[in-house]
């Protein structure tokens, strides 16, 4: 096997094993004898196990930004709230195939918390890479309060997805929709998201400048809560 085919074989022998059994229960050497290479030879593609959950994410990221950008047909004249929805779609689209795996590693995240803050990071990087794809500023501060706040915003959808049977996925799409209208203040309002960094002391000034301002609700810098921190647990792909 060439270098690029064994990753491949590997990873989707780890995916395959992922769908039987739970993570914790996957050795190496399990994938390895899966795909028919020796463990040398898995050895100068793959470092560890939590390198092949790695590799799966990036193999969805490559997967939806191989279908096009923000410059895209399919995207003109559309907002960044619509952007995001296609591009999280397709991610969705691209785990379909890994349904069964992706539903065994929220398993194992509810019970084992370093899997799952492993997950959350790993899915982190992957939504700036979604951001990048829908037009929308994922650099500096901002950038990374969107990627963490959009990354807990996919896990929520993604339980709703494993459990959706319709084939138009109605139940999924709704979901996402809503979630995205809940969360707006990641797609395109950086200022008010990176409030969020500002020392207390401004905070409270700017606070109080704002209750000041004619016709100004005082909640509305405000992040919800139940986006402002990781469910635990939530694995998000």
């Amino acid at each position: 096997m060439t270098s690029e085919t064994t990753r491949d074989a590997c990873l989707r022998s780890f995916l395959a094993l992922l769908g039987e059994r739970p993570f914790a229960r996957i050795a190496l050497r399990d994938v390895a004898e899966r795909c028919g290479v020796s463990l040398a030879e898995m050895r100068a593609s793959f470092a560890s196990s939590q390198d092949l959950l790695a590799a799966f994410f990036r193999s969805t990221d490559r997967h939806v930004l191989s279908e096009g950008g923000p410059d895209a047909e399919e995207f003109a004249g559309e907002g960044p709230k619509e952007r995001l929805f296609e591009v999280l779609m397709r991610r969705l689209d691209a785990l379909e195939p890994h349904k069964e795996a992706v539903r065994s590693l929220r398993r194992s995240a509810r019970r084992d918390p370093l899997l799952a803050l492993h997950l959350l990071r790993l899915s982190e990087t992957s939504q700036r890479w979604m951001l990048a794809s829908a037009g929308i500023d994922c650099t500096g501060l901002a950038g990374s309060i969107r990627a963490k706040g959009l990354a807990v915003l996919f896990a929520r959808v993604l339980g709703v997805w494993l459990e959706d049977e319709d084939p138009g996925l109605a139940r999924t799409m709704a979901a996402l929709d809503q979630e995205l209208e809940r969360g707006a203040k990641l797609l395109g309002m950086l200022d008010d998201v990176a409030s969020i960094a500002i020392p207390w002391r401004k905070r409270r000034a700017t606070a109080a400048s704002h209750e000041t301002a004619p016709g100004k609700n005082p909640r509305q810098d405000d992040a919800p809560a139940d986006e402002a921190a990781p469910a635990a647990g939530e694995p998000a792909a």
